[in-house]
C-alpha cells in the first residue's frame, strides 16, 4: 500500500514535517525502534526520569503537527514519548507483516518493551484517544492513567463512519488550500483562528488531505467494546470533549460516558482540534489528571 500519492506531494509533507518540528520550541530526540509491523518513528522530549507519557496522534496525521503547541508544557513535566502510527504520514515505515495483520496492543507493547518502559501514561486524540482507551483495556497494569483527547466510545462501526463521513464530506474529497481551511472552521470551535493562523501547520494539513494516502491507515481498526468491558477505565481515564467537537461531543457518546459512570469533561469553545485549540486548558487537565 503506498503511503503518498506520488513522490512531490511526500516531499511536500516530509519537509513540512521537518518545518513543524524547527517550531516545537524545545530539545527533543528522533530515534526509530523496530517493532513486529516495522519501524516506528518516535519523538522524545523531557528529562526520562521524569513520568513517561506516550502521546498518539490522530488518523492520517502525525506527531509534529498534532503535538506543536503541547510538547513544551508537557515535558516540563513528563519524559514525553510522541509516536508516529505505522500506516500514518509521519516518518513511521510499515513492513509486510502490517499489510497482512495490524494488532495494536501487540505494536505498544512492542514499543514500551523497546524503551525497556513497563508502566506508562497515555494520551491521544481522536484515533489516538481510541489507543489510549483501547489499550488500558486490554493492558490495565501496564496504563497507569489515560487521557483522551477528542474522542468518545463507540457502540457500532456504523457510527464511527456516519460522523466521519458528515464532518470531513465533501471538503476533503475536493482539498484544495480553500476547501482544507473550510474543514478546519468546520471542525473546530471559535478559536479556529489557532490553527489557521499557523501558516506552517494549516499548509502541512493541506499536503496531507492532497497528497497522503488514508487507506494506509486502514489497518488500524476500531474494536467496538461492550459496556461489560469498560469498568477497568472508571479510575483511569479521563475523556476531555470539545464543546464544538462533532466527531465526540453528540448525545448517545456522551450517555455512553455516563452510563458507564466514566470520566469526562467538555471544554468550552473548543473543536476537534482541542489541543490546538486551547492548549493551556488542556495541559492543566493533562497535569492535574496524571499527578
Amino acid at each position: 500500500m503506498k503511503r503518498y500519492k506520488n513522490l512531490n506531494g511526500q516531499q511536500f509533507i516530509i519537509e513540512s514535517y521537518e518545518a513543524l518540528l524547527n517550531t516545537w520550541g524545545t530539545d527533543y530526540e528522533e530515534k526509530d525502534i523496530e517493532t513486529t509491523y516495522g519501524q516506528t518513528h518516535i519523538i522524545t522530549a523531557g528529562n526520562s526520569q521524569n513520568p513517561p507519557l506516550l502521546l498518539f496522534h490522530g488518523t492520517a496525521d502525525n506527531s509534529a503537527m498534532m503535538w506543536v503547541y503541547n510538547i513544551k508544557a508537557l515535558s516540563d513535566k513528563f519524559y514525553v514519548i510522541a509516536v508516529d502510527a505505522i500506516g500514518g504520514s509521519g516518518k513511521s515505515e510499515p513492513n509486510s507483516a502490517y499489510d497482512k495483520h495490524f494488532d495494536q496492543v501487540k505494536w505498544i507493547d512492542d514499543i514500551l518493551t523497546s524503551l525497556e518502559i513497563h508502566t506508562a501514561n497515555i494520551c491521544g486524540v481522536s484515533y489516538g484517544a481510541y489507543l489510549s482507551y483501547y489499550y488500558t483495556l486490554k493492558r490495565p497494569n501496564q496504563v497507569n492513567k489515560a487521557i483522551c483527547l477528542a474522542g468518545r466510545i463507540p457502540s457500532s462501526q456504523f457510527e464511527v463512519l456516519s460522523k466521519m463521513m458528515a464532518a470531513f464530506l465533501p471538503e476533503a474529497m475536493f482539498p484544495s488550500e480553500k476547501n482544507c481551511r473550510k474543514l478546519l472552521r468546520k471542525l473546530s470551535g471559535p478559536n479556529f483562528s489557532k490553527f489557521e493562523d499557523n501558516d506552517l501547520l494549516v499548509k502541512h494539513w493541506y499536503y496531507l488531505l492532497k497528497y497522503f494516502n488514508n487507506k494506509s491507515m486502514m489497518q488500524h481498526k476500531i474494536e467496538m467494546n461492550g459496556d461489560d468491558e469498560l469498568t477497568v477505565l472508571k479510575e483511569k481515564v479521563l475523556f476531555l470533549i470539545g464543546e464544538n467537537d462533532r466527531l465526540s461531543n453528540y448525545p448517545k457518546a456522551i450517555q455512553r460516558l455516563e452510563d458507564n459512570r466514566l470520566n469526562y469533561k467538555i471544554i468550552k469553545e473548543a473543536g476537534h482540534a482541542i489541543n490546538h485549540e486551547q492548549p493551556d486548558v488542556i495541559h492543566h487537565e493533562i497535569v492535574s489528571f496524571l499527578s
